[in-house]
């Protein structure tokens, strides 16, 4: 495996560097607003020390500073033609199936679970995964029928036991 990187490779990583900068600025502000704006514990005369967003506040603030130093060491970098690299790498099968996987973990967190008994977002979100990488995001795609019939036994049985784990082994309260 060739791990020579060319002048085009690095451009393109400094771009790719200010990007993920820019979104972890952006997280690592909203952390600093929520964990600002957490309710306080001062009318139970708590001690305001004893805050409970403090160790998220803190952890947001070096998350900002560090991206924020991030994107200010990309951006000084020179790098013509970056971009367009940068866009020919997002439009390859491994960018889509990374993709593919953010929006499906992003639907499961955001969507499913809480919209859904846990046990049956668990079922749909396997089942959804296999189908769509068996069939969908790869080189040789199975038959549709034989994945499907797959992914439903195997979302049957990592959901169920994947409520059983949580709910009646570790007795956490699931969603």
């Amino acid at each position: 495996m060739d791990t020579t990187n060319t002048p085009g490779d690095e451009a393109i990583r400094s771009r790719a560097d200010l990007l993920t900068a820019l979104v972890l600025l952006a997280l690592g502000l909203a952390v600093i607003y929520l964990s600002w704006t957490m309710p306080r514990l001062e009318a139970r005369r708590i001690n305001p020390a004893t805050i409970p967003g403090l160790v998220p506040l803190v952890l947001g603030v070096l998350l900002t500073l560090c991206s924020a130093l991030l994107a200010v060491r990309s951006w000084r970098i020179k790098a013509p033609g970056a971009w367009q690299g940068l866009a020919a790498l997002l439009v390859t099968p491994e960018a889509r199936r990374v993709l593919a996987v953010m929006a499906l973990a992003l639907f499961y967190t955001l969507i499913l679970v809480g919209w859904l008994p846990f046990w049956a977002a668990s079922m749909l979100f396997i089942f959804s995964f296999i189908v769509l990488f068996e069939v969908v995001l790869t080189d040789a795609p199975m038959p549709l029928l034989q994945s499907a019939v797959w992914a439903l036994g195997i979302g049957v049985a990592g959901g169920t036991g994947i409520y059983l784990v949580f709910a009646r082994v570790f007795l956490v309260r699931l969603p």
